[in-house]
């Protein structure tokens, strides 16, 4: 097969490492890709977002399957475009990339379909008086997320409800993250862990990955800016077998009904970022692709070929009786510029990489990488995830081995979290030393 990987981060590194382990595979592309993606597959210098661009190349390289890995791509139609020309593809069409392109769309979707999730309403920039009623009928905290794509930040979790209407404006008449922000979901705090569930679906089977747990805040103790994910781990303690179940039956098998009910099958990865809690698993989110840097956990897990699963989703032919949950593990630690998420700066070269070439158990995926003058430096704000792969479930160990590496990686104002993966101990009956990597 030759097949073309759309996007530039973690995740499409992960992806097209995962899909160089298929022996049908012949040639993989990866469009813009990065410094990492460019040891494993040809990167075409063709934004994510050239929709007209993207569906050429694959026409004219004569492409078997299309993996279109972010968020922007599917929102913008892309899935639509190759099945018009008749290209196979692994991807959401842009109706059921709702999901994730529309907060407002995603909770209404769940309201109609009875799928768990915290009581909201939805406002745009002229409904500042009803915004403010609302919010004074809510218990601090209060989440107040903008209804369009906002790179992962587009939530903010405000303690007070002074600050909740201030964010309210900031989104609607500020235009703090812009269009994304022109109508806005206002929501009840849902206290518990999170956790993020994938499934692999045709549309009518689905089979579901090991559960991850990501982490968001840019500081250690979950404190800080909301970022685009500061590190994982997988399978993640908290989501047994009997939640993993309850989750299927309550979340997963109506979404894929309701989406098949109103018209738009959903075929792809779909992400569900779950709120556990006493009253049990309730969705925050959608994502309608494999998140990052859980992709850097959860595909690693995968034992079958990865390159004929997502042919036999873009094909509609699932095999849906496959156990995919796992007894190896896996941890990410995202090694980020300082700044992020905030203003950063780029070109910083990397040192260290080159020592874990070949090491099936320690890989580095590139994120926010590009080659320069022949060395590979910082193009982004999330830089590298540094992933342990271990063949049981000592979770610990995979923290050890991925922070070992962690500190052999060097570029100017490096920043990571030293905490990734102590929640996972904590479940499992571990302790842990603040400041220490066990």
């Amino acid at each position: 097969m030759n097949i073309l990987v759309v996007g530039s981060g973690g995740r499409e590194h992960a992806i097209v490492w995962k899909l160089r382990q298929s022996a049908n595979v012949r040639s993989i592309y990866c469009a813009p890709g990065n410094a990492g993606t460019a040891s494993l597959a040809t990167n075409v210098e063709i934004a994510q977002s050239d929709i007209e661009g993207l569906v050429a190349f694959v026409e004219r390289n004569a492409i078997d399957l299309t993996v279109i890995g972010p968020e922007q791509p599917l929102v913008l139609g892309l899935a639509d475009r190759l099945l018009a020309v008749g290209r196979r593809v692994f991807g959401p069409t842009q109706a059921a990339a709702r999901l994730e392109g529309s907060k407002v769309f995603s909770k209404d979707f769940m309201a109609r379909n009875g799928i768990p999730t915290a009581r909201y309403k939805t406002f745009g920039a002229s409904e500042l008086t009803l915004a403010q009623e609302f919010i004074k009928s809510l218990k601090p905290p209060i989440v107040v997320k903008a209804d369009g794509l906002a790179a992962g930040k587009g939530v903010l979790i405000c303690p007070s409800r002074e600050e909740a209407l201030e964010g309210v404006r900031e989104m609607t008449v500020a235009k703090s993250f812009g269009a994304a922000g022109e109508r806005i979901v206002i929501e009840e705090y849902l206290a518990g862990e999170e956790a993020s569930v994938f499934v692999i679906t045709d549309g009518e089977r689905f089979v579901t990955l090991a559960p991850a747990q990501d982490h968001k805040r840019v500081l250690d103790g979950d404190l800080g800016k909301n970022t685009g994910g500061m590190g994982a781990y997988a399978p993640a303690p908290l989501v047994t077998s009997e939640l993993l179940k309850k989750v299927e039956q309550d979340v997963i098998l109506p979404t894929l009904e309701g989406m098949r009910r109103e018209g738009t099958p959903y075929a792809g990865c779909l992400y569900v970022g779950l709120m556990i809690g006493d009253e049990g698993p309730k969705v925050l989110e959608y994502n309608c692709r494999f998140g990052d840097p859980e992709a850097q956990v959860v595909i690693p897990l995968i034992e079958t070929d990865f390159a004929e699963l997502l042919l036999s989703v873009s094909e509609r032919r699932l095999a849906a009786n496959v156990d995919y949950q796992t007894s190896r593990s896996a941890v990410c630690v995202v090694v980020a510029s300082k700044g992020y998420p905030d203003a950063y700066e780029k070109g910083k070269p990397i040192e260290g990489l080159n020592q874990f070439d070949g090491d099936v158990r320690l890989v580095v995926f590139h994120a926010g990488t590009q080659t320069k003058d022949g060395r590979t430096v910082t193009s982004g704000g999330r830089v590298l995830g540094v992933t342990a792969i271990g063949e049981d479930l000592d979770l610990a160990a995979r923290i050890r081995s991925a922070y070992d590496a962690v500190g052999k990686i060097t570029f100017e104002g490096a920043y990571y979290r030293t905490d990734i993966g102590k929640k996972a101990l904590r479940h499992l009956g571990r302790k842990t030393t603040e400041g220490t990597h066990i």
